[in-house]
């Protein structure tokens, strides 16, 4: 008879426990060649305390969609490390970026101009938050929880609900809340969505680059717990068509002069400058967006720029306690829940703390990005 995931767990539980002989094991993640997350574990002699510590490494890229068969080596370069919750210890995970064997970042690798574009604009002092809608699907890609065959009570007591028939897989949602905690990730919160098996975790404020950092971080850790509880995370923004919500990763932006007195000047200059670059920031928002932008189910046209105060319709949406004060932050609500942070993050640092007109934007996103 086959073990049950509780009796697994309990097996594994006793070699987690055997000591490690002063090594630790360090998990390498990266992002493919297909925006999905790939890792795997090295052994080192003591325990690290700076990411200068950590060494380069490498993988066959020919086997990520990131490299040809011939020249397949792509080396890793950690950029952030965190306390692993699953082997805990000394034992970490190491956020890596992709460079090719010249020197030369992969042309999957967003963080690397990005993190130039940061680097140009940091007394902007630039704060994100970003809340990360996702999906839960069974093993059959059918999604968690709901009726074999047939659909749930329409959309109305799952947001933020509570309950058996309102709330799915809340076990899974707790474990990764704890882990994230424990790697020291800025996750601010948790909720339940309007779709049933549908949830959301925010995280940030974090300051340029860190953001799309701790994010692939968070998601990582998510699909690590969720191979535990045999359950499929989607990061698709229309996992279910007709009339359900939906799945975005709004996206939270702040700069020093927004934070201070008076800042609404400022928000309202921005939203300025995101009006004429629509089209841009649409072709970086994530695949499939146009299946949610609608103007439906809590969203605005993708063809068409629009802002309010308290406008959950609108593209940007101006808190109404952010009015209310005069200075605070704004929402883009546009990209999609497959977004890759360093694109949109990038891209919304070239536009609200450089010119307004897109042919001023930074050579070298614009080649790698359009």
């Amino acid at each position: 008879m086959a073990e049950t995931s509780i009796e697994k767990t309990q097996i594994l539980q006793k070699y987690l426990e055997l000591d490690q002989r002063g090594r630790i094991i360090a998990e390498y993640v990266w992002i493919d060649g297909t925006g999905n997350l790939r890792s795997k574990g090295r052994t080192l002699k003591k325990k690290v305390t700076s990411i200068d510590q950590l060494p380069e490494w490498n993988f066959d890229g020919s086997s990520t969609n990131q490299a040809p068969g011939h020249d397949s080596d792509i080396y890793l370069k950690p950029v952030a490390f965190y306390p692993d919750p699953f082997r805990r210890g000394d034992n970490i995970v190491v956020l890596a970026a992709c460079y090719n064997n010249d020197g030369t970042p992969n042309k999957f690798n967003h963080r690397h101009e990005a993190a130039k574009l940061f680097a140009a604009h940091k007394d902007e002092e630039i704060w994100f938050g970003l809340e990360q809608e996702y999906t839960l699907l069974d093993m059959y890609d059918n999604v968690y929880g709901w009726p074999k065959g047939g659909f749930p009570a329409p959309q109305d007591p799952y947001y933020c609900g509570v309950g058996a028939g309102k709330v799915y897989a809340r076990d899974l949602i707790e474990a990764h809340y704890r882990a994230c905690l424990y790697a020291g990730l800025e996750l601010s919160g948790i909720n339940a969505e309007v779709m049933p098996s549908q949830w959301e975790f925010q995280v940030g404020p974090c300051t340029g680059i860190e953001l799309g950092d701790q994010l692939w971080m968070a998601r990582y850790l998510l699909h690590r717990v969720a191979e535990e509880f045999g359950i499929k995370i989607s990061f698709h923004p229309k996992p279910l068509k007709g009339d359900w919500n939906g799945a975005g990763c709004h996206t939270n932006v702040s700069t020093k002069e927004m934070r201070l007195p008076g800042g609404m000047k400022y928000i309202e200059q921005a939203i300025e400058k995101l009006s004429k670059r629509h089209a841009e920031h649409i072709k970086l928002y994530g695949s499939d967006n146009e299946m949610r932008l609608t103007g439906r189910h809590e969203t605005a046209s993708m063809t068409a720029f629009s802002s309010g105060v308290a406008n959950r319709g609108s593209s940007i949406r101006i808190p109404r306690s952010v009015a209310k004060e005069g200075c605070g932050y704004f929402e883009d609500r546009r990209p999609a829940s497959n977004i890759d942070p360093y694109l949109v993050t990038g891209i919304m640092c070239e536009t609200v703390c450089g010119a307004i007109d897109s042919a001023n934007m930074t050579k070298e996103f614009e080649r790698e990005f359009s």
